[in-house]
C-alpha cells in the first residue's frame, strides 16, 4: 500500500473516537499494554512529559517541546487530532514522521492490528512510541487523547506529568461532574513523580492532592508559580495559563538535571510556530478583513475565546460556526456574540452536526445566519461579504478550522 491507501486502510478498518465517536472508546488498556508489550516495549527506552487535560493540553505540549528543542535536545511530540495531515500527531524536532515510516510499519504489524481490532488510537501510540524508540529522541512530550487513566498514552513513566485545567467534556465516557472528570485524568499521575496542575477549582484540587498523596507524588499548582514570565508568539489570551504550566514543568525538569537556560526558555516559548508547526490556536489568517481561527470546542474554551473575541474592534463580525453532533448546544450557543452574522456549516465527518440542525438550535439564542452544505462555502461567502473593516471568525470545531487552514 502506498501511504494514501494506508492511511484509508487506518480510517476505514479502525474505530476513532474523533470521527466515530463511542465505538473508538475502550475501557481498558489491555490491547495497548500487549502491543508495547509485542513492540518489546518502546516506552521504556525514552524520557517523556505526559501532558493530560481538558482544554490547554494540545499548546502547553507544542510549547513544552519547543523550548526544550531550543534547549538543544531531540524531542518527540506526540499530539491529537490533526489538523490537515496524519503525520501531524508525531514530531521530532517538529518534523513530521516520514509517510514511509507510516507504510512500513502498518505494512509489517497490519495482521497484528487486525486480529487484536486494534483501534486507530492504541495504533496510532504503538506508531509513535516505536518511531521515538528507533530515532533515539532525548525526551518525549506525550499528549493525552481523552481522559488519562484509560488513555493509551498512559503506559509511560514521565518525568513529570502535567494536567492543564478540568472541563465538562467528553462527559459520556469521563464522568458528569468536575471531581469525576478529574479523576480520571488524574490517572495519568505515577507513583514517586511530579504532577503540575493548570487550572484549578476547589473541587478538583481535593481529588489531584487525594491522589498525588496515595502515588507520593509531588504536587504543583502552576498558578502559584512566581518565576519571571516569557512572551509567546501564541497570541490567545488563554496560553498565559499554559505558559505557566510549562514554566513549572522546566523547573522540575532542571531539578531532574536537564539543562534549560533562561535563553532557551526565551526562544522556546517566542518560537513555537516556527519550532512545532502549531496550528489553529487564535491563528490570524489574514488582515483587511482580519481572519481569526480558533479549534476551542466546548463550554471551557470558547468561553476564553469568546472574551477574547468581544475585545477585537470591528465594523461587522462574521462566525463561520460549525460544530459534531455530541456536543451540548445549549451551553455552546448561549456562549457566542448576538451582535454577529453566522454562516451554519457542516464539517466534513460522520459525526458533523447538519448545518439547518444548528441554525435551528442557534435562532433560539437569536444567532442569525445562513446554512452553506460545507465549511468552505460558508468561509468564502463570510470573506465576500466582509468589509476591510470587519473581522471574520472561523470556529466551533476542530474539524471546521483544518478545512480552511
Amino acid at each position: 500500500m502506498n501511504y494514501r491507501e494506508t492511511l484509508d486502510w487506518m480510517f476505514a478498518q479502525l474505530p476513532m473516537y474523533q470521527r466515530q465517536g463511542a465505538s473508538a472508546y475502550k475501557v481498558d488498556l489491555h490491547n495497548t499494554i500487549q502491543l508495547a508489550n509485542y513492540l518489546e516495549n518502546p516506552e521504556t527506552r525514552f524520557k517523556s512529559v505526559h501532558i493530560a487535560g481538558t482544554n490547554g493540553k494540545g499548546s502547553t505540549s507544542h510549547l513544552l517541546a519547543s523550548v526544550l528543542q531550543e534547549a538543544g535536545y531531540k524531542v518527540g511530540l506526540y499530539t491529537s487530532p490533526h489538523l490537515k495531515d496524519f503525520r501531524e500527531r508525531i514530531r521530532i524536532d517538529g518534523n513530521k514522521i516520514s509517510e514511509a515510516y507510516v507504510i512500513d510499519f502498518v505494512a509489517k504489524h497490519k495482521s497484528y492490528f487486525e486480529d487484536r481490532q486494534l483501534s486507530f488510537f492504541e495504533m496510532t501510540v504503538g506508531l509513535a512510541f516505536q518511531y521515538f524508540a528507533e530515532s533515539q529522541v532525548d525526551i518525549a512530550v506525550i499528549e493525552v487523547g481523552l481522559g488519562g487513566r484509560l488513555d493509551s498514552t498512559n503506559i509511560v513513566t514521565p518525568e513529570v506529568a502535567a494536567i492543564t485545567n478540568i472541563g465538562l467534556d467528553h462527559t459520556r465516557f469521563l464522568g458528569n461532574t468536575l471531581p469525576e472528570i478529574a479523576r480520571e485524568k488524574a490517572g495519568v499521575i505515577k507513583e514517586n513523580v511530579p504532577v503540575v496542575i493548570g487550572r484549578f477549582e476547589d473541587d478538583t484540587a481535593k481529588v489531584f492532592k487525594e491522589i498525588a498523596r496515595t502515588k507520593n507524588s509531588p504536587l504543583y499548582f502552576a498558578e502559584n508559580y512566581e518565576g519571571k514570565m516569557y512572551p509567546s508568539d501564541l497570541k490567545g489570551n488563554y496560553q498565559k495559563e499554559n505558559i505557566k504550566t510549562v514554566l513549572q514543568i522546566i523547573d522540575l525538569l532542571k531539578e531532574r538535571a536537564w539543562n534549560i537556560s533562561d535563553e532557551h526558555l526565551s526562544l522556546g516559548l517566542g518560537n513555537v510556530v516556527k519550532n512545532t508547526s502549531l496550528l489553529g490556536r487564535w491563528q490570524i489568517l489574514g488582515e483587511k478583513p482580519k481572519i481569526i481561527c480558533d479549534t476551542a470546542h466546548n463550554e471551557d474554551g470558547l468561553k476564553q475565546v469568546m472574551k477574547q473575541l468581544s475585545k477585537e474592534k470591528y465594523h461587522k463580525l462574521h462566525i463561520v460556526l460549525g460544530v459534531v453532533n455530541d456536543k451540548d448546544l445549549d451551553t455552546i450557543l448561549s456562549l457566542f456574540p448576538v451582535n454577529a452574522i453566522y454562516y451554519f456549516s457542516k464539517p466534513a465527518i460522520l459525526r458533523g452536526l447538519d448545518e439547518d440542525e444548528l441554525r435551528k438550535k442557534a435562532l433560539e439564542y437569536k444567532l442569525f445566519g445562513k446554512t452553506y452544505s460545507s465549511v468552505n462555502l460558508a468561509y468564502e461567502s463570510a470573506l465576500q461579504q466582509a468589509t476591510d473593516e470587519d473581522v471574520v471568525y472561523v470556529g466551533g470545531s476542530t474539524f471546521v478550522v483544518a478545512e480552511i487552514i
